[in-house]
C-alpha cells in the first residue's frame, strides 16, 4: 500500500473503533465514580459515616479483581464484542440497583457486585487495541479513550447536581441519579453486539487489501516479539518490570482513585459551599484533565517515549496536590492548584499502559496487563478506605490531600526504576 493509503487506513480504523470505545468507557467511568457525587446526599439520608462510605466505594475494586486476568484473556482468545456486551449489560443493571440500598451491608453488596460485573473491561480494551493498532499508534489510541474519564466526570458532575434536587415518585434525587446514569450502559451493551468488530479480518468496512495489510502488519509485529524471546505467562509474572509496573500503579492509584471519588466532598469542605456548588466546581476540576490526556498521548507517540511521560504526569500531580493542601489558603487559590492537578492527573495512564506491551508476547501481555490492573484496582480499595478512615477520624483536608500527593510521588519513584528497551520509534 502507498503511504497515502496507509494514512487513510489509520484514519478509517480510528473513526470506526475509537468513538464507540470512548462512549463505552464514558459510561463505565460515570457508573463507577458517580457514587462520589451521590455521597453528598446519600450519606446523610442513609446515616452512613465517612468510613462506611469509604469502604463501600473501595469494595467495588475487590469485586473487580475477581475476573481481571480472565477478562483480558477472553478478549485475546474469544470475542471482545461478546465479552464487552456482557459487561455493559450487567453493570448498567447493577448500577441502577444501587438506588435501592438502605443499609451498609446492602451498599457493600451492590458495590461489590458492580465491580464483578465491570471486571475485565479496561484490561480487555488494552488487549483489544493490540488487534487494531500497531505499537507506535497504541498510546495515542489509549489517550483518546482515556479522554472519556475527564469528559464523563465533567459532564456527570453538573448532571448529578441537577438530579440530586429531583424528588419524583417518592424517590430521592440520589436514587434517580443511579437510575438515570445506569440505563445508558445497558443500552450500549446491546448495541455493542451489533457495532463492535472483533478483528480486522471481520471488518466489512475494510477493503480486502486493507484487511490483509493490517493483519499482516500486526502479525509481523507479534512475530518480532516472539523472535526476541518467547515468554510464557508464568514467566511474565516473574519479571522485574511487571512487578515494578504493578507496584508503581498501586502507589499512584491509591491516591488517584481516592482523589476521583472524594473531590466533591473535599471541595465542599474547602469552600464551605452547597452541594450544587461543590459538584459544579468538581466538574471544572475534571474538565481540566481533557487537555492533559490529549497532549500526553500525542507527545508520547511523537517522541517515542512512554516511561518519562508517565513519570512527569505522576510527579506534577503530586506537586500540585501538595500545593493545594497548604493550610490557610483562600479557596480560589486552593481551587487553582486543584485545577492544575486535574490538568495532569489523567496524563500519566496513556504512556503507562504502553509500557507492558513493549516486549511481551500476546498471551503474556494479556496476562500481565490483567495482573498489573489487579494492583491498580486493589489500590482503589485501599485508597478510598484509608481516605474515609482519615475523614471519619478527624484528619484535616490538608492532611488528606498530602497523603494523596505522597502516593503520586511514590508511584513516580517506582516507575523510574522500570527498564525499557530502546525499541520505541518516534512519529515525525
Amino acid at each position: 500500500m502507498t503511504a497515502e493509503a496507509i494514512a487513510a487506513l489509520r484514519r478509517k480504523v480510528s473513526w470506526h473503533i475509537l468513538p464507540l470505545v470512548i462512549l463505552l468507557y464514558f459510561a463505565a467511568y460515570l457508573d463507577r465514580a458517580n457514587v462520589g457525587f451521590a455521597k453528598l446526599r446519600m450519606a446523610s439520608d442513609l446515616k452512613f459515616s465517612e468510613e462506611v462510605f469509604g469502604l463501600g466505594i473501595g469494595i467495588f475494586f475487590i469485586g473487580y479483581l475477581i475476573l481481571e486476568i480472565p477478562g483480558a484473556l477472553l478478549v485475546e482468545r474469544w470475542s471482545a464484542r461478546k465479552w464487552f456486551a456482557r459487561i455493559l449489560i450487567t453493570w448498567g443493571m447493577l448500577s441502577a440497583a444501587t438506588a435501592f440500598v438502605q443499609t451498609p451491608i446492602q451498599f457493600y453488596t451492590a458495590r461489590f457486585l458492580l465491580g464483578v460485573a465491570e471486571a475485565g473491561f479496561f484490561p480487555g480494551i488494552i488487549v483489544y487495541f493490540t488487534h487494531w493498532f500497531p505499537a507506535s499508534e497504541r498510546v495515542g489510541a489509549m489517550s483518546k479513550m482515556i479522554v472519556a474519564i475527564p469528559i464523563s466526570l465533567a459532564l456527570g458532575a453538573p448532571l448529578s447536581a441537577l438530579l440530586l434536587d429531583v424528588n419524583w415518585l417518592g424517590l430521592r434525587g440520589w436514587q434517580w441519579m443511579f437510575l438515570v446514569e445506569g440505563l445508558p450502559a445497558t443500552i450500549l451493551g446491546v448495541a455493542t453486539l451489533f457495532l463492535l468488530t472483533d478483528r480486522p479480518r471481520h471488518a466489512k468496512w475494510l477493503t480486502a487489501e486493507e484487511r490483509d495489510y493490517l493483519e499482516t502488519t500486526l502479525a509481523e509485529e507479534a512475530r518480532a516479539k516472539e523472535a526476541a524471546g518467547k515468554i510464557r505467562i508464568t514467566q511474565a509474572l516473574r519479571m522485574r518490570n511487571v512487578w515494578l509496573l504493578a507496584l508503581g500503579i498501586f502507589a499512584t492509584n491509591t491516591g488517584g482513585y481516592a482523589l476521583t471519588f472524594w473531590i466533591p466532598t473535599t471541595i465542599r469542605s474547602l469552600s464551605q459551599g452547597s452541594d450544587r456548588f461543590a459538584l459544579l466546581f468538581s466538574g471544572v476540576f475534571y474538565l481540566c484533565g481533557l487537555a492533559g490526556v490529549l497532549y500526553s498521548g500525542h507527545s508520547s507517540d511523537r517522541k517515542g517515549d512512554r516511561k518519562w511521560h508517565c513519570i512527569a504526569g505522576q510527579v506534577l500531580t503530586g506537586m500540585f496536590l501538595a500545593a493545594s493542601a497548604i493550610p490557610g489558603q483562600p479557596f480560589p487559590l486552593s481551587m487553582l492548584w486543584l485545577c492544575l492537578t486535574g490538568l495532569v492527573a489523567h496524563s500519566w495512564p496513556p504512556p503507562f499502559w504502553g509500557l507492558p506491551t513493549l516486549t511481551l508476547t500476546a498471551s503474556a501481555a494479556a496476562a500481565s496487563i490483567g495482573f498489573i490492573n489487579c494492583f491498580a484496582n486493589l489500590a482503589g480499595y485501599l485508597g478510598n478506605h484509608i481516605f474515609g478512615w482519615m475523614k471519619h477520624n478527624g484528619f484535616s483536608d490538608s492532611a488528606c490531600l498530602f497523603f494523596l500527593a505522597f502516593c503520586y510521588f511514590l508511584g513516580g519513584a517506582i516507575i523510574s526504576q522500570v527498564k525499557v528497551p530502546r525499541t520505541q520509534t518516534p512519529i515525525h
